[in-house]
C-alpha cells in the first residue's frame, strides 16, 4: 500500500490512497559517492538479530527524527514549518517577478519541495510516533503546512506566473519533455481549486474543496464504526463471537473467517446495517465532487480523476471492467459452485451461497486440496532470509546492495526500526529506506509505503537522495527464534520493497513527479510486479532456507502455495470488477438515477451474482471510495500491466539483467515524469490495448498442469 499526501496545486503529486517528502540535515552529503563503509553491515544477518540499540551512542550528538537536528523534539516540528513558510514566502517573491522560462518550473518545484519536506514527514510521525507529543506537533505542521498551500492555490499572481510560461508557445516549444509535462502537472493540480475561474466561481471551488475534505474525513470515521444490537435478539450461544457491551453486542467487523454460518451472517447483517448520518455523508461526498469536477470544466468527477492516468477516462475503464466481467463470468460461476458444494456437505440444512460466505469457503477449499498449513512454511521464511533474497534478487537484476546502517541517536523513533543503505555497484548511494517492520501498541495495522524526502537534482548539481519508510505489522523474534514470516506476510514484504525501489530509482529532475508520484494505475505496478518474484520457485530457492537446518524448501512446497491461490481466484477477481464498477457509477453522471443503496444492488447482481442482503448498505464501509475516488480499478489495470511485464520479461529468467536495466530506464527511473502508457510500451516494446490487460489478468487464474505432474511423481 502506497500512503502519499496531498496538498493540493503545490503538493507533489499523490500516487495513490489517503495518505506519506525533507530537508533532512544529517544525510551527510559524502556518502554519495560512497562505495564501502564499515558503518555497513550485511542486510541479512541484521534482520535476524535483535537491533543493538544506541549504547554505542549514548554520548553523542543527538540528532533528530530521520536526521533532521529541529527534530530532536516535538517542538522541533514549529522550527521546521516556520523556516518552510519562510522559504515559502522567498520563492513565491521570486517566481512572481521572475520572467517565464525552465526557472519557473524549478522554483515551483523548489516550492513544492519546501513544503513537502515537512508535511510528508509530519504526515508519516502523526500516525506512527509512539510518542503522543510528537504525533500532536506532527499533526500541527500538518494542519499549518495545509493552511499555506490552500493560500498559495489562490494566489492569483502566483498561477499567472505559471500561465504565462504555458502561453508562450516558444518557451515551451524549447522545454525537455520532463519539465514541459511537470509544468502541465502543475497547472492541472492548479486548477481543480478553481484559480483560473472568476472570482466567485473561484471561492465557490475554495469552499467545495474544503467540504470534501471534511466529508472525507467523517465518512472515513464512519466506515469503520462498530454497530450494536440488543443481546436478547441474538442466539446467546454466539454471544461469545462478539464484544458485549451491558445488554448489547458490539460487532466491530464482518467476521469473515468465523466457521460459524451464523455468525458470518449476523456479524454481516450489523455491521453492514445502513447508518442515516453515514448515509447523507455519503451522498454529499459524491455530490459535492461532482459539483467541484463541473465548476473546473469536466463532465464528471470521474473524467477529472482519470486525467493523466493509463486509463485516460471513465469510458476505457468501463470497456475494461465490462470485458473483464464477461471472460471471469464462466470461471466465477463454477468458483461459487464449488462453494456452494462445500457448504452443502458442511452444512446441509443452509446450503444457499449467501455473501458472507466466500472468504471462508474458499479458504476451507484451498486448504482442503493444498496442505498449505502456514506453520509448515514459516520456518523457511526467517526476515533475515527474507531480506536476504531481496538483496539477491535486487543485486542479479539491477547491480544494487541493500546494508543495514547504524542510525544515529534520536534518528529512529522506536530502537527496533532498521535503517537500510541502497547502493548501486557503479553509482554508489542511491538513498535510504527506514524499516519499521514489527509491531507494537498503537501502530495502525497496515503495510504500507511513506515517501519521507522526494528525489530531485539540486541547483548545485547534486542529487538529493530519496528517503522512504516501509511499515509493516511483524512478530518480533525471541531469544531462541527468529521473526518468522508466513507466505502472506512474505509476499506482503516483496510487495512493499516494490514501492521502495520504485522510489530509490527514480531519477527525475522535479521531486513533484519522483518514485511513487505518479498516476494511481500505474503505481502499484512495480509492488504488485514483486509478487510475481516472490512466487517464483527459482527466486524463493535462492533465500528460503530452515533457520534450524539450513535445508532449502522443497520445489512442491512453493509449487503448491502458487497454486492455491487460484482457488476461487475468479470469484476475488470478479468481486474486485463489482466495486470497482460501482465507484464508477458513484462518480459518474449525476444527479445519480437512485439511492447509493439501489445502486449496489443492481450493481452487485450485475457485477458479482450472489444476492443483495435486504437492509444492507456495503458503500457504507467502502473506505476506498475517500482515497480511490473514481480510481479503485487501478489495482486491477496495475496487476494486468504488472502480469505483462512479468510474462514477457521475467517469466524465462526472474534474473535477467538486461531486463532488469530495461525495467529501470524505462519504467522505474521516470516516477510521474512521462505518461503512463509510454513507460508501459517502452517495457513491452508494444503497445498493449484492454483486450491485452484482461487476457494477462485472466491467463493468471489459469492453474498450472507442471505442478500436478510434480507433485505426482
Amino acid at each position: 500500500m502506497l500512503c502519499t499526501g496531498r496538498l493540493g496545486g503545490l503538493a507533489a503529486r499523490a500516487s495513490a490512497r489517503p495518505p506519506g517528502r525533507a530537508r533532512l540535515g544529517g544525510l551527510r552529503a559524502e556518502l554519495r559517492a560512497r562505495r564501502v563503509s564499515t558503518g555497513w553491515s550485511p542486510v541479512g544477518a541484521a534482520f535476524n538479530v535483535k537491533p543493538q540499540g544506541f549504547r554505542l551512542d549514548l554520548f553523542g550528538e543527538r540528532r533528530g527524527l530521520f536526521g533532521v537536528p529541529e527534530l530532536s523534539a516535538p517542538e522541533g516540528f514549529r522550527v521546521a514549518q516556520e523556516n518552510a513558510l519562510k522559504k515559502t514566502d522567498l520563492l513565491v517573491a521570486r517566481v512572481c517577478s521572475a520572467p517565464p522560462g525552465p526557472q519557473t518550473v524549478l522554483i515551483f518545484d523548489e516550492l513544492s519541495d519546501a513544503l513537502c519536506r515537512v508535511a510528508d514527514l509530519a504526515d508519516f510521525v502523526k500516525i506512527a510516533h509512539p510518542e503522543p507529543a510528537f504525533r500532536e506537533a506532527a499533526e500541527e505542521a500538518c494542519r499549518s503546512i495545509g493552511t499555506m498551500v490552500e493560500k498559495l492555490n489562490t494566489n492569483v499572481e502566483l498561477y499567472q506566473s505559471l500561465q504565462n510560461l504555458l502561453a508562450d508557445k516558444k518557451i515551451m516549444d524549447s522545454l525537455d519533455p520532463e519539465t514541459r509535462r511537470v509544468a502541465e502537472l502543475f497547472m492541472f493540480d492548479f486548477e481543480i481549486s478553481g484559480i483560473h475561474l472568476d472570482k466567485e466561481k473561484r471561492k465557490r471551488a475554495v469552499d467545495l474543496n474544503v467540504k470534501i475534505l471534511d466529508l472525507s474525513s467523517t465518512f472515513l470515521m464512519g466506515t469503520n464504526f462498530p454497530n450494536k444490537i440488543e443481546k436478547h435478539l441474538l442466539p446467546e450461544h454466539i454471544h461469545q463471537n462478539f464484544v458485549l457491551a451491558g445488554d448489547h453486542v458490539i460487532v466491530d467487523g464482518l467476521h469473515a473467517e468465523a466457521p460459524d454460518d451464523l455468525v458470518r451472517e449476523a456479524a454481516y447483517k450489523i455491521f453492514l446495517y445502513p447508518n442515516g448520518g453515514q448515509l447523507r455523508c455519503l451522498e454529499e461526498l459524491l455530490s459535492n465532487r461532482d459539483l467541484l469536477a463541473k465548476l473546473v470544466g469536466y463532465s464528471t468527477y470521474s473524467h477529472r480523476a482519470l486525467q493523466g492516468t493509463i486509463a485516460k477516462n471513465p469510458e476505457t475503464v468501463m470497456e475494461f471492467l465490462e470485458k473483464l466481467s464477461d471472460k471471469l463470468s464462466e470461471r466465477t460461476i463454477k468458483d461459487f459452485e464449488m462453494m456452494r458444494g462445500m457448504k452443502m456437505k458442511l452444512n446441509p440444512q443452509n446450503s444457499e451461497l449467501m455473501p458472507w460466505d466466500p472468504p471462508y469457503y474458499s479458504g476451507v477449499i484451498r486448504a482442503e486440496r493444498y496442505n498449505i498449513e502456514p506453520s509448515l512454511y514459516c520456518p523457511f521464511f526467517s526476515l533475515g532470509a527474507c531480506m536476504e533474497g531481496l538483496n539477491i534478487l535486487f543485486s542479479k537484476l539491477l547491480g544494487i546492495s541493500l546494508y543495514a546502517e547504524q542510525p544515529a541517536k534520536g534518528e529512529v523513533w522506536c530502537e527496533d526500526v532498521r535503517k537500510l543503505a541502497v547502493v548501486h555497484e557503479s553509482e554508489g548511494l542511491l538513498g535510504y529506506i527506514y524499516c519499521d517492520f514489527f509491531q507494537r501498541a498503537d501502530k495502525p495495522h497496515q503495510d504500507c509505503h511513506f515517501t519521507i524526502r522526494g528525489g530531485r537534482l539540486k541547483e548545485d548539481g547534486n542529487y538529493q537522495l530519496p528517503v522512504v519508510v516501509l511499515m509493516l505489522n511483524l512478530p518480533h523474534s525471541s531469544r531462541n527464534l527468529p521473526t518468522l514470516l508466513t507466505p502472506g506476510m512474505m509476499e506482503n514484504l516483496f510487495h512493499e520493497m516494490g514501492h521502495a525501489m520504485h522510489s530509490m530509482l527514480g531519477r527525475t529532475r522535479y521531486q513533484h513527479v519522483t518514485g511513487t508520484r505518479c498516476p494511481t494505475d500505474f503505481a502499484e505496478v512495480p509492488s504488485i510486479l514483486m509478487e510475481y518474484f516472490a512466487n517464483d520457485y527459482r527466486v524463493v530457492n535462492q533465500f528460503a532456507r530452515h533457520y534450524q537446518t539450513g535445508q532449502s524448501m522443497p520445489h512442491n512446497m512453493v509449487s503448491r502455495l502458487c497454486e492455491s491461490k487460484k482457488v476461487c481466484a475468479a470469484a476475488d477477481m470478479q468481486l474486485q470488477v463489482f466495486y470497482a464498477t460501482l465507484d464508477q457509477i458513484y462518480h459518474g453522471k449525476h444527479p445519480l438515477r437512485r439511492s447509493t443503496t439501489d445502486i449496489l444492488k443492481e450493481t452487485q447482481e450485475k457485477f458479482y451474482g450472489l444476492p443483495y442482503v435486504p437492509n444492507t448498505a456495503w458503500q457504507l464501509r467502502f473506505s476506498h471510495l475517500v482515497g480511490y475516488g473514481a480510481k479503485y480499478y487501478s489495482y486491477l489495470m496495475s496487476r494486468a500491466v504488472a502480469s505483462m511485464v512479468w510474462k514477457e520479461c521475467f517469466l524465462q529468467d526472474p534474473f535477467n539483467r538486461a531486463m532488469g536495466e530495461r525495467y529501470r530506464t524505462e519504467m522505474l527511473a521516470h516516477g510521474g515524469s512521462r505518461e503512463p502508457m509510454l513507460m508501459v510500451q517502452g517495457m513491452l516494446q508494444k503497445c498493449p490495448s484492454v483486450d491485452d490487460f484482461v487476457s494477462a489478468l485472466v491467463s493468471d487464474l489459469d492453474l498450472d498442469f507442471e505442478t500436478f505432474l510434480m507433485d505426482s511423481e
